[in-house]
């Protein structure tokens, strides 16, 4: 059994934004890799930029990738 990736990135919602979700928690809608930042920040991981957000493997991306963000 497979275990769930504690950063999750859903697929687009109709304005663009993706929700995120940190454990169990639904912490907002991003609109781009700074704000999922933000949300990481807030969770207590130190010293993320865009960069880290692209590249973590901590980050489960559903409905496409860290370069997906309808607008």
């Amino acid at each position: 059994m497979a275990l769930a990736q504690p950063i999750v990135v859903y697929p687009p919602a109709a304005d663009g934004g993706r929700r995120v979700r940190i454990d169990d928690q639904f912490v907002g809608m991003a609109y781009g890799l700074v704000d999922v930042a933000e949300f990481l920040r807030r969770a207590g991981i130190d010293d993320v930029d865009e960069t880290y957000v692209e590249t973590s493997g901590l980050i489960e991306w559903r409905g496409g990738g860290a370069d997906v963000w309808p607008r």
